[in-house]
């Protein structure tokens, strides 16, 4: 690969960003093996790898806590250029708390919009269907209203701002390949309407739940990932039980390993994690926290 900057152009997406999903420990016995002032420093460049507004920060950067003994923090980065988005990792890993982050998992993927989503011509003739009148001034203003509506659920589909609701769910998923249930041969038809009727059960939790799904087909293990962002946890739980009932998902779904966790800056997964005095890097951090609604 070159490494001329001119020619990383061609890393970029015509459309939409690429999208990691990292998982990470800490390394006990590696941390107590470290020197105080090696600590200090490990921590200082830890909080400044993971300021999303620092010199080095992704388009995209949240940090989460993550609950139980699958990983210690997760983080989530989408930017044009993959290698912006390495380069956190790198980051982490070459710092003095490097021997002591363990990478856990890690899903690679891009953004994209969904063949499912309608178009404006296809939009009008659900409104034909409906009964609206295609000649209608009503039919006309529901056309331009939707036409508005879809360029900013493309660009959120690209290029989304990340929510900062507080409970973050990430799953992997597969549509499946079985003799008598072969996602891949049914027709667009077929397929649009499970998935409409997927996202009419999801539609249900609005205000309460927000979801980015993004495409690791050609990328990862995985074809799809999803990550879902709510006000409590419970709602989490909710919106994964009563999708599974759809039929997209009870009969074509396969799903791989759950993260959960709970967005935290820098400092906030070192204080919860135990590591080192990180109360004495509180001032000057922009906590990420503080901004939420």
């Amino acid at each position: 690969m070159s490494s001329d900057p001119r020619d990383q152009v061609s890393l970029e997406p015509v459309t939409g960003w690429h999208c990691t999903h990292f998982y990470f420990r800490f390394d006990r016995a590696r941390l107590r093996s470290l020197g105080t002032s090696e600590l200090s420093d490990g921590c200082r460049e830890f909080i400044a790898a993971l300021d999303p507004e620092g010199p080095g920060a992704t388009a995209r950067l949240q940090s989460l806590i993550v609950s139980g003994q699958k990983a210690d923090f997760g983080l989530i980065l989408l930017d044009p250029n993959p290698l912006a988005i390495d380069a956190v990792q790198q980051r982490l890993l070459a710092s003095p708390l490097g021997p002591a982050i363990v990478p856990c998992w890690s899903f690679v993927s891009m953004t994209e919009v969904s063949e499912y989503l309608p178009t404006v011509e296809q939009y009008g003739q659900t409104l034909a269907a409906g009964g609206l009148d295609p000649g209608s001034r009503d039919h006309q203003m529901k056309l331009r209203q939707y036409e508005r509506r879809l360029e900013v659920m493309r660009r959120q589909r690209l290029q989304p701002d990340l929510p900062v609701w507080p409970s973050v769910c990430f799953y992997p998923m597969n549509k499946r390949r079985d003799p008598d249930a072969n996602w891949f041969r049914l027709d667009f038809a077929e397929r649009e309407r499970l998935m409409r009727e997927h996202g009419e059960t999801g539609m249900k939790f609005a205000g309460k739940v927000t979801q980015l799904v993004t495409m690791g087909l050609g990328l990862d293990d995985w074809e799809w990932g999803v990550t879902l962002w709510a006000r409590n946890p419970e709602f989490l739980k909710d919106i994964v039980y009563r999708m599974r009932y759809d039929e997209a998902s009870a009969r074509y779904a396969q799903f791989g390993p759950f993260y959960v966790g709970y967005l935290a800056s820098a400092v906030e997964i070192l204080k919860h994690c135990r590591i080192g005095h990180a109360a004495e890097f509180d001032n000057g951090h922009p906590a990420e926290l503080a901004r939420r609604e």
